[in-house]
């Protein structure tokens, strides 16, 4: 009877039947095994650098255990009390309609979501990375802590690891695809147990956002050039062609101005060159903390005379920023790619669009 209990444990190896095989995302996989209810997530080089590296999370559901000899993370059954360390989490939740999972966060002052601010006497902020408050943390008891990596491993694992409090990497913010980027919701839906709405919430974004994509292309439109960036200390970064905020550009009818880059990296140029750039862009966005034209010129005074800044087309993303400095842009426009891609269609291409401005604004 203890051989055909459904609750025995099946061998890692079992878990080869794909539950979902991400479409545009291409750090994780959720696989299965026949006549089990639990399912294990795959995270593949979770941040940046990392070479053939990959964490597992074992979701055991049922009363089923963990294979033996599983070396990952355990988190037993759904979780409904999630730390998050990055708002981006706290976004894919929210849209499975999950926000209120969340218990903990790290810089709550810092977050836009609307249930998260209504809860914040009773969300706990456990700090930043470096600096974070354990004790608190261990008082919400949290089923699972999400974690991200930036150049390395988070310096999370170790004590995670002795308070027995499993933690999963979710490298959303690694994808270069906009789409590849939104689709992670699935995973974190997988998470609670709420895979099928996850899939359900997250097939309507591709639809929306490629009918867009293919009524700019279908306009053929001149596509104005297009310079992104601030300095930062002597150097200017420019995102990479293959880039998150390129694709969307370039999605949206603009042409990238920067076209030298085509690795994995932004790449820092002088500002010569950036003063040459701007200089022969038609527009300019994503100017950093500038929230009017006076703001840009106080921080880049030699950027005043070029084409872009007289013609008044500056247009950063920080429409929806907070008291503290919180901006949305970096939390739920990562599930928001569609209206993202709308507003800078509206930027370039303002006579195909009649909505107004989610995220972005014109400088004034």
């Amino acid at each position: 009877m203890v051989s055909c209990n459904g609750n025995k444990s099946a061998k890692i190896e079992d878990f080869s039947q794909s539950l979902y095989t991400p479409e545009y995302a291409s750090g994780f996989d959720i696989k299965g095994a026949d006549g089990h209810k639990s399912s294990l997530i795959t995270v593949s080089n979770p941040w940046q650098g990392a070479d053939s590296i990959t964490t597992q999370l074992f979701i055991a559901r049922d009363g089923e255990t963990a294979p033996e000899g599983f070396t990952g993370q355990v988190l037993q059954g759904d979780a409904d009390h999630i730390v998050a360390m990055s708002s981006t989490h706290i976004a894919m939740l929210d849209a499975v309609d999950a926000a209120d999972c969340v218990v903990g966060v790290s810089g709550i002052d810092y977050i836009s979501n609307p249930d998260i601010q209504a809860r914040r006497d009773s969300v706990g902020d456990v700090g930043y990375e470096g600096n974070i408050n354990y004790e608190l943390l261990l008082s919400l008891d949290p089923d699972i802590v999400l974690l991200y990596g930036v150049n390395g491993a988070s310096a999370m694992e170790g004590k995670l690891t002795e308070l027995g409090i499993p933690y999963m990497y979710v490298g959303d913010y690694l994808e270069e695809s906009p789409l590849g980027k939104a689709e992670w919701l699935v995973a974190l839906s997988e998470i609670i147990g709420k895979r099928e709405a996850g899939e359900k919430v997250f097939a309507d974004i591709p639809v929306r956002y490629n009918a867009l994509k293919q009524k700019v292309a279908d306009a053929v439109l001149d596509a104005p050039s297009v310079m992104l960036n601030t300095p930062y200390g002597d150097s200017w970064f420019m995102p990479s062609t293959e880039s998150y905020v390129a694709r969307l550009v370039t999605d949206a009818g603009g042409n990238y101005i920067y076209q030298k880059n085509t690795g994995n990296a932004s790449a820092p140029i002088d500002l010569e060159e950036a003063y040459m750039l701007t200089s022969q862009a038609d527009m300019w966005l994503n100017v950093g903390m500038a929230n009017s034209l006076d703001d840009l010129k106080a921080s880049c005074p030699k950027f005043t005379d070029t084409r872009c800044f007289r013609n008044g087309y500056i247009y950063n993303n920080n429409l929806r920023t907070n008291a503290a400095g919180g901006n949305d842009y970096y939390e739920s426009a990562v599930v928001n790619p569609d209206i993202l891609l709308r507003d800078l269609v509206k930027i370039f291409h303002p006579e195909l669009v009649e909505e107004d401005f989610v995220y972005y604004k014109q400088l004034k």
